[in-house]
């Protein structure tokens, strides 16, 4: 097990972070409630952390951790399997391959979104980032341009379909290649 000195610390967390998303999706598809879900993956942090020095920096590690928190998360349900509410395993099985592959396409969109957006003009890729902002009113914005709502709205509106027009031209280039 690789120490907090140990280079390899370093390269497990920025490879966990990477994953954890993805990770949770598919144990929450797996696991009847959010509590167990989050025990599960606690348990597999702790697992891939362990068993770390195993892995094959070759292989994808999504993979390998994904493959460690289904085990996690069937095994929850073996010890759970009393309850009337927990799923069996092979409902278990079936919603994690539909979250992995969601989580795939969701993973493809967003790349897709962002080199979109860097495509974008600097001006429409700080209106769209500004508009989006948690906690944002579009009237404030607006007013901060010295526009109408309605105006931005309208710009707004041009920019998204801009933008879904170029993730979908991408996502297509990228299942032909």
């Amino acid at each position: 097990m690789p120490t907090p000195d140990d280079p390899r610390h370093d390269q497990f967390l920025r490879l966990f972070a990477e994953s954890e998303a993805a990770l949770h999706t598919l144990l929450r598809a797996m696991l009847s409630s959010r509590e167990d879900a989050s025990e599960a993956l606690q348990e597999t942090a702790v697992v891939l952390w362990r068993k770390f020095d195993e892995f094959d920096p070759a292989r994808d590690f999504r993979a390998w951790a994904s493959g460690i928190a289904r085990n996690k998360a069937l095994a929850l349900i073996r010890d759970r399997q009393r309850d009337r509410h927990v799923f069996d395993v092979d409902l278990a099985n079936r919603l994690a391959d539909r979250a992995e592959a969601q989580e795939t396409r969701y993973s493809s969109e967003r790349e897709a979104l962002e080199e979109c957006l860097q495509k974008l003009p600097l001006d429409r890729r700080e209106l769209v980032l500004s508009a989006y902002r948690q906690g944002m009113r579009m009237d404030q914005l607006a007013a901060q341009r010295g526009q109408t709502p309605m105006s931005l709205y309208k710009v707004l509106q041009r920019i998204r379909q801009t933008l879904h027009d170029c993730v979908r031209r991408n996502l297509e280039k990228n299942e032909l290649a």
